[in-house]
C-alpha cells in the first residue's frame, strides 16, 4: 500500500553536536560552581569526567527511570525531570570529587541546558537528530505490528492568526515551511469566515464537535438559569459546555488525540485539554514520554521559557521607550504567561505530536498553539514580537512534517486558525471612560451593576493553574455576591459587548427598554466608537441599529444608512443566527470598524482583539492537502470546518478500502 512506506532511522548525533553538548554541560556545572550556588569542585578536569560518566548512566538508566516515574513527571508538569536529573548528578558526583547540594540539584541541569542551547543557537547547530532519536527508540517498542494502511491526519491550529497576517508572514520570509507547502502544490490555502462570536470557544466547539449553538460570546448570562454567568474558560465551565454541545461524534472520536484544546472532540486521549483536565486518569498519558525521553529535553524547554521571559521584559521596555501605540499595560504577571504559551505549551505540543506520529496509531490529532494569539493581544498583530512567534511556529511545523520520515505510516497535515485578530486602541483609550462606566451613565444612578471586562481569562493567563479553585469559574466570592445582586450586567468579548437587564427573566424588547431606560439605546448608538447594536423589537423583530440607520433583519429592509456596512457581506446572517440563541443579551453591542486604518476598539484592554466582527478577526485560514475535495464555495462558520475535516477523514479511510478491492 502507498500509505505504508519505507522509513528512516533518525541520524546519529554529529561529532560537532556531541562536542557542543559536552562543552555546554561542562561549562554549565562550572558556572554554578563559580557562582557558589551549591557545587564544590577540586579540579576542572573532574567535571569533564563526570559529564562523560553521567552521559553513559543516562543512556542506560534514563529510559527505565522515566517509565517507572512517569506519573511523577507528569503530575509535576515536567519539573520532576529536573529533580531526577539533579539527583543522578548528586549521587554520582562524589565519585569524581564533586559535591552537589541544595538548590544546585535544580540549577545544575538548568545551567547545562542553558549553555548548550545558547551555544547551539550561536553556532546555528540544530538538535533535531537527538530530538527525534530518543523518541524513535520508544516509538519502535510501542508500534503495532500491523501498520494502518490509510493516512493519519495531524491538524495544527495557530490560535488567532488571520489569513492576511499569515500571507504577510510568508512574504516576509518568516514561515518558509508553510510557504513551501503552498509553492510545491501539496497544499491549498483558503480563507474561511468565523461565526459572529469570533473567539476560541465558539470556533473550537464548531470545529471539534460540529456544534456551537448558544455560545453567544466568550462569556454570557443565562437568565433562565438564575442569571448564571457562563464562559468559555474555567475547567468546570468548559466541562459543562462540552456536555451541552457534544453528541458523541466529535472530530476526534475515532482514534483521535487532543493536545492543548478547550474541548476534547470526544476523545479520551488528551493532554492539557480543558474539558477533561480535572480527570487525573486522563491527565496521565503515555504520549508524555516524548517530552521526557531525553534527559535534557525538559531543561531545554525551561531554558527557552526563561529566555522568552527576558524577551518580554525587553519588549515592554522597548515599547515604552519608542512610545508604540496603541499600547496596553502588560505588567509582571504577563511575562511568564507569554513564556508559558509561546514556549512551554508549544514545546509540549510538538514533542507529544512527534511521539504520536512515530508510533503511528492515532488517526487524527488536533493541537492548539497559543503563542501568537497571546502575544498579538498584548503587542499587536503586526508587532515584531508577533512575527517572532510565527517564526518559531514555522519551526514546529517543520519538525512535525520531518517526523514522517521516521514512521512507516503516512500522515497528512492541515494547518489552520480558529479566528483572526484586528488591531486598535481600546474603547477606554479612545473615549476616556470604560464601556461599563459609559453604560452606567445612561441608566438610573441607583441601579446595581456587575461588569466583567477583563481579558486575562480569555487569553490563558490562568490556564496554567488547572487545579486552582479560583479557576473553576474564574470569579471570586465577592464578585459572585455582586453578580447576584446586580440589576444590569455588562460583559465583554473583544470588541463585542453584552448588556443584560436582569430584573426581567426574559429578553427585553426594544420598545420596553426605550420605555424603562429612555437614554440607554440612543446613548449607545450615538457613541462614535460603537458600530451597531442588535436588539429585538416587538413590532419589527430583530434589529441592527447604528448612528444613522436601522437594518430590519427579519424584514431584510434598511432604513437610512446601513449600520452593517463594512462588516462583511454575511454579517446580517451571522447576527440573525447569534440572536436566535437562548442566552442572547438584551443589547448586543459591536464596536465601530475603521476600514481605512483596519482598526476596531476592544471593550477589554487589548491591542489585538477578537470576539465580534470588523476586519481580520473574522477571517482565519485553512491550509489543506490539495487532493482533498473541498469545492469552490466559500467556507462560512466553524461548523462547516468540522464537516470539511470529518468528510475528508472518512475519505482517507475509504480510499484505503478501495485500494484493497
Amino acid at each position: 500500500m502507498e500509505h505504508i512506506k519505507e522509513f528512516e532511522t533518525p541520524p546519529r548525533v554529529t561529532l560537532k553536536r556531541s562536542l557542543i553538548i559536552f562543552i555546554g554541560n561542562v561549562l554549565g556545572i562550572y558556572i554554578i560552581s563559580y557562582m557558589g550556588l551549591g557545587v564544590t569542585i577540586d579540579y576542572f578536569d573532574d567535571i569533564a569526567l563526570l559529564v562523560i560518566f553521567i552521559s553513559i548512566v543516562n543512556a542506560v538508566l534514563w529510559p527505565l527511570l522515566t517509565r517507572i516515574l512517569m506519573p511523577f513527571l507528569v503530575l509535576t508538569f515536567g519539573f520532576g525531570s529536573l529533580i531526577l536529573n539533579g539527583i543522578l548528578l548528586e549521587i554520582f558526583a562524589p565519585l569524581f570529587g564533586i559535591e552537589i547540594k541544595g538548590l544546585a540539584v535544580i540549577l545544575v541541569p538548568l545551567a547545562m541546558a542553558f549553555v548548550t542551547t545558547s551555544l547551539s543557537s550561536l553556532l546555528t547547530i540544530e538538535d533535531d537528530s537527538s530530538y527525534y532519536r530518543s523518541v524513535f527508540r520508544d516509538a519502535e517498542k510501542k508500534r503495532k505490528d500491523n501498520v494502518k494502511d490509510y493516512p493519519g491526519l495531524i491538524i495544527v491550529e495557530i490560535d488567532g492568526l488571520a489569513y492576511d497576517i499569515l500571507n504577510e508572514a510568508i512574504d516576509k520570509g518568516l514561515m518558509p515551511t508553510v510557504k513551501s507547502m503552498i509553492d510545491d502544490g501539496s497544499h491549498t490555502l483558503r480563507k474561511w469566515e468565523t461565526d459572529l462570536s469570533s473567539q476560541t470557544g465558539a470556533s473550537q466547539a464548531g470545529i471539534l464537535h460540529g456544534n456551537n449553538t448558544d455560545i453567544t460570546a466568550f462569556r454570557w448570562i443565562e437568565k433562565p438559569n438564575d442569571n448564571q454567568m457562563m464562559q468559555c474558560s474555567g475547567v468546570e465551565k468548559v466541562k459543562i459546555l462540552e456536555e451541552r454541545i457534544s453528541d458523541g461524534n466529535g472530530l476526534l472520536v475515532d482514534d483521535g488525540a487532543s493536545r492543548s484544546n478547550l474541548f476534547s472532540g470526544d476523545t479520551d486521549n488528551v493532554i492539557f485539554t480543558f474539558s477533561k483536565i480535572l480527570n487525573l486518569r486522563k491527565l496521565y498519558n503515555k504520549a508524555w514520554f516524548s517530552v521526557f525521553s531525553n534527559p535534557s529535553n525538559f531543561a531545554r524547554i525551561i531554558t527557552l521559557f526563561l529566555s522568552e521571559m527576558i524577551l518580554e521584559i525587553i519588549s515592554q521596555i522597548k515599547h515604552r521607550i519608542k512610545n508604540i501605540r496603541p499600547r496596553v499595560k502588560r505588567g509582571i504577571t504577563y511575562i511568564p504567561t507569554r513564556a508559558a504559551t509561546n514556549v512551554f505549551m508549544r514545546e509540549i505540543n510538538t514533542s507529544t505530536l512527534v511521539g504520536d506520529i512515530m508510533v503511528g496509531d492515532i488517526d487524527v490529532a488536533y493541537s492548539t498553539y497559543l503563542g501568537y494569539d497571546e502575544i498579538a493581544h498584548h503587542s499587536g498583530v503586526r508587532d515584531e514580537d508577533s512575527w517572532f512567534a510565527l517564526k518559531g511556529m514555522d519551526k514546529q511545523i517543520r519538525r512535525l512534517i520531518n517526523t514522517t520520515k521516521y514512521t512507516p505510516r503516512d500522515y497528512q497535515f492541515v494547518i489552520q486558525s480558529d479566528h483572526g485578530q484586528t488591531n486598535g486602541a481600546t474603547f477606554m483609550q479612545r473615549y476616556g471612560e470604560s464601556f461599563e462606566d459609559f453604560v452606567k451613565s445612561l441608566l438610573p444612578h441607583d441601579m446595581k451593576m456587575f461588569s466583567k471586562m477583563t481579558s486575562n481569562e480569555d487569553h490563558y493567563t490562568e490556564s496554567f493553574l488547572p487545579f486552582s479553585k479560583n479557576n473553576d469559574d474564574l470569579i471570586d466570592k465577592g464578585e459572585m455576591e455582586e453578580l447576584g445582586d446586580s440589576e444590569v450586567i455588562v460583559l465583554a468579548s473583544g470588541n463585542l459587548a453584552m448588556i443584560y437587564l436582569t430584573q426581567w427573566d426574559y429578553r427585553l424588547t426594544y420598545e420596553e427598554m426605550n420605555e424603562f431606560f429612555p437614554e440607554l439605546i440612543p446613548g449607545i448608538v450615538g457613541n462614535e466608537y460603537i458600530g451597531f447594536i442588535a436588539v429585538k423589537s416587538s413590532e419589527h423583530g430583530e434589529l441592527a441599529i447604528g448612528r444613522n440607520g436601522t437594518y430590519y433583519l427579519d424584514e431584510d429592509r434598511i432604513e437610512g444608512e446601513n449600520p452593517l456596512e463594512g462588516f462583511g457581506k454575511n454579517v446580517a446572517e451571522h447576527i440573525r443566527r447569534n440572536v436566535s440563541f437562548k442566552y442572547t443579551p438584551d443589547i448586543l453591542v459591536n464596536s465601530f470598524y475603521d476600514a481605512e486604518n483596519d482598526e476596531v476598539c476592544a471593550f477589554e484592554e487589548l491591542v489585538g482583539s477578537h470576539g465580534g466582527v470588523g476586519g481580520s478577526q473574522s477571517e482565519p485560514f485553512i491550509l489543506y492537502p490539495s487532493d482533498w475535495d473541498i469545492g469552490d464555495d466559500e467556507i462560512v462558520g466553524a461548523e462547516n470546518i468540522y464537516k470539511l475535516l470529518k468528510t475528508n477523514l472518512k475519505r482517507l479511510k475509504e480510499g484505503a478500502s478501495d485500494d484493497k478491492r
